[in-house]
């Protein structure tokens, strides 16, 4: 790919639109890159979180034995065959009893790559807000609640800094609208921005197995890597051409998530901004050395791109992922 097709790739990635995962350049040492499978081997989770024009927040009563009358966002596990937009459209309807649309996804958390869950804004677009008479296992009734004053008790507590997450994002959004791009993807991965920065200039590293290309990087199901969460898949990529020990690397945020959900591609793609500072910049004006012939730096000198990535960088305008 020359540096058009590269341009190409960076514009798409960096507009959430996405890109087809050819192969992977590192994977987990010793571990075959097994296929991943819903309810087998990952676990994935949707979550909804609707704010209105009262900002109230969209919340149901619980109705498992374990916490049962407790209140909690609409959210559940995604099943085979779904796309992450068809389980949210799911989870809502069945728990609050109404239709809705993904605005963007807002948040992606992670506990290893074995489970990783979706927090989206969303807007209602029909249905009838479920109640008591319609209460099923489920869940018991759906309910419109003042942001600030939750009802109790909550089924957990970590949904209080997603619904600040929200209203910060409808107040002034950080980074733009992001839906996943329906695109066939086998195992748990990252393709990876990974950028350094000297003034207005940004590097971009990039992968030359086959044809120049951002670099993909498998996430492994070892103990170490469920431990370590996904970063891991990250640093071992970057570990295996770079020297870190002088570096800062830094996972910004999600760019993009890739997903497919039909005809048993049940993997995933993340799209990440890394940065990859000196510890003591010092004067350094260029990136530092690869080793090997694996990959290079890659002066990005499209004004567009470069102005798009130091905005990208700068503002954080991106998804967080968080552990």
């Amino acid at each position: 790919m020359a540096s058009e097709g590269l341009a190409g790739a960076l514009a798409a990635v960096l507009g959430g639109r996405g890109l087809r995962v050819q192969s992977c350049d590192s994977g987990p040492a010793g571990e075959p890159a097994a296929p991943v499978r819903l309810r087998k081997n990952v676990c994935y989770v949707v979550l909804a979180l609707f704010l209105n024009e009262q900002d109230e927040v969209l919340l149901v009563q619980e109705a498992k034995k374990e916490c049962r009358g407790s209140w909690y966002l609409p959210a559940g596990r995604m099943e085979p065959g779904e796309t992450i937009v068809e389980a949210l459209q799911r989870e809502v309807k069945e728990e609050a009893g109404l239709h809705c649309e993904p605005l963007t996804l807002l948040s992606v958390e992670e506990r290893g790559p074995s489970w990783i869950r979706f927090v989206f804004l969303a807007r209602p677009t029909g249905g009838i807000l479920k109640t008591t008479k319609e209460a099923d296992a489920e869940s018991l009734q759906a309910g419109w609640y003042p942001r600030t004053s939750l009802p109790t008790p909550l089924r957990a507590h970590d949904i209080l800094h997603l619904v600040e997450l929200a209203a910060q994002y409808c107040q002034q959004a950080r980074h733009p609208l992001i839906l996943p791009q329906e695109l066939p993807c086998s195992l748990i991965c990252q393709r990876l921005v990974a950028t350094f920065t000297s003034v207005q200039t940004v590097w971009v590293l990039v992968g030359t197995g086959g044809t120049p290309h951002l670099p993909i990087t498998a996430c492994g199901f070892t103990p170490m890597e469920q431990r370590g969460g996904i970063k891991m898949a990250v640093l071992r990529l970057l570990q295996e051409c770079l020297t870190l020990h002088h570096l800062a690397v830094e996972t910004k945020g999600l760019l993009g998530l890739q997903h497919m959900g039909k005809d048993q591609t049940d993997g995933i793609c993340l799209n990440v901004l890394v940065t990859v500072a000196f510890r003591n910049p010092g004067i350094q004006n260029e990136p530092p050395k690869v080793r090997g012939e694996n990959y290079f730096w890659w002066k990005v000198m499209e004004e567009d791109l470069q102005s798009q990535l130091l905005h990208r960088l700068q503002e954080s305008s991106v998804i967080p992922i968080n552990r």
